[in-house]
C-alpha cells in the first residue's frame, strides 16, 4: 500500500471529510478507502476520455471504404 502526501484546500477537505464520514461512519481507515474510491472513479473517467478521444480523432480521420461503381438496377439483380 501506497502513501501520498498532498496539499488541498480547506474548503475541499471539509467538505471531502464530511462526506466520507456521512458515507461510511467515522472509524478507522474511512478517510483512506474514500480518497481510494475517489482516485479509482478518477483514473476510469480519464481513461474513458482518452478512448472517446482517440475514437473521434479516427471518425475525423475517416474511413476508406473503397469505391463503388454504378451499376443500374437490372444489372444487379441479373435481368
Amino acid at each position: 500500500m501506497g502513501t501520498i502526501t498532498i496539499s488541498v484546500e480547506d474548503i475541499v477537505e471539509e467538505n471531502f471529510r464530511k462526506t466520507a464520514t456521512e458515507t461510511a461512519g467515522r472509524g478507522k481507515g474511512v478517510l483512506g478507502k474514500a480518497v481510494t474510491e475517489a482516485m479509482q472513479e478518477w483514473v476510469e473517467k480519464k481513461r474513458q476520455q482518452k478512448i472517446a478521444n482517440e475514437m473521434l480523432a479516427l471518425l475525423d480521420r475517416g474511413f476508406e471504404m473503397g469505391r463503388l461503381e454504378k451499376i443500374d438496377r437490372d444489372e444487379l439483380h441479373e435481368r
